[in-house]
């Protein structure tokens, strides 16, 4: 062998040698450097071709909707199944049009649309209302069907529930695979056991509750955190892992329905915290705001914020350790 072809050989390996060691190499800080897509939530009427144009305008990628308006608490829809269906294809055109996916479906919810009702003859009758409106939101083509695990309990039935509603959500499973979307049942705000002294918090109140429903759950079932409902979701978003499969995005306190802006400065989320820990455990979901803003620009202008936050933050640790 000549020293030109022994030179390229060498100089080949030493690149490859190089190629792998800097993907072994990378870390999450390096991952973390590229922004998330962002979406938001908003009720099904006002996904207009002049809504959805502004917001993909202004960096929307995705939207989360709900059917809730269209149902009342007796579990009947409020319109013709006909102009459901008009509403739904219309939705669906706008969105198409401007560019942006849908990405989630949060379902309907209730005292009467509970997943966990102790009752068997009422809780079948929410399974059957939820798969309803799965037929109606096939056409939307969702990523993601996310469902309350219940609405306020009863004391000491906690047991029964919990055991309803994984039943409830084993029934519900195969009509959502029919959608060739994922299932995602969402934590709920639970600062402590009792809400008043005739009720106790929904399930899924806490990190060790919400990971004992988990495991009990079916592995192809996933959860979704709700950043508004609990104190430091990071902790919750590590502890989940591979199960997170989609978040909504809110500033708050963990104590009630705050659904800040992250950016008003009116909660006491760690923003940095919670990026980090989206990073840790892989999340691919866009970040989805539920939150109340003024303008839908201020959503990704809030995002950029906290991201550029984060990644200086990472950057200082990094040069500081």
């Amino acid at each position: 062998m000549n020293m030109k072809a022994s030179s390229n050989i060498i100089g080949f390996l030493l690149g490859v040698c190089l190629l792998v060691w800097a993907c072994a190499t990378k870390t999450p800080q390096q991952e973390a450097a590229q922004p998330r897509k962002v979406g938001y939530s908003i009720a099904l009427k006002n996904i207009t071709p002049e809504n959805m144009a502004y917001a993909k305008s202004v960096g929307i990628d995705y939207i989360e909707t709900s059917f809730q308006a269209f149902i009342d608490d007796k579990r009947q829809f409020k319109l013709p199944e006909a102009e459901i269906l008009k509403a739904v294809a219309e939705a669906k055109q706008a969105a198409d049009k401007a560019g942006i996916k849908i990405w989630s479906i949060h379902m309907p919810y209730s005292k009467t649309i509970d997943l966990s009702l102790a009752n068997e003859q009422e809780r079948q009758a929410v399974v059957a209302l939820h798969k309803q409106v799965l037929t109606y939101a096939k056409a939307l083509q969702p990523q993601v069907i996310l469902f309350h695990p219940s609405y306020y309990l009863g004391l000491n039935e906690r047991e029964t529930r919990k055991a309803q509603m994984i039943k409830s959500s084993g029934e519900l499973l195969p009509a959502v695979q029919e959608l060739k979307a994922t299932m995602v049942i969402e934590n709920m705000l639970g600062p402590e056991l009792l809400a008043d002294a005739n009720r106790e918090r929904p399930l899924c109140r806490s990190v060790e509750e919400t990971l004992e429903i988990m495991g009990r759950l079916p592995k192809n079932i996933y959860a979704a955190v709700d950043m508004n409902h609990i104190k430091k979701p990071e902790r919750l978003i590590r502890a989940l892992g591979k199960r997170l499969k989609s978040i909504h995005v809110a500033d708050g306190h963990g104590e009630k329905e705050n659904h800040f802006l992250p950016c008003s400065g009116q909660g006491g989320n760690d923003w940095s915290a919670i990026l980090a820990a989206l990073d840790e455990v892989n999340y691919q979901g866009p970040f989805l705001f539920e939150s109340a803003f003024k303008d839908v620009k201020e959503l990704k202008e809030c995002y950029l914020s906290l991201h550029s936050a984060y990644v200086a933050q990472k950057k200082l640790a990094k040069s500081n350790p």
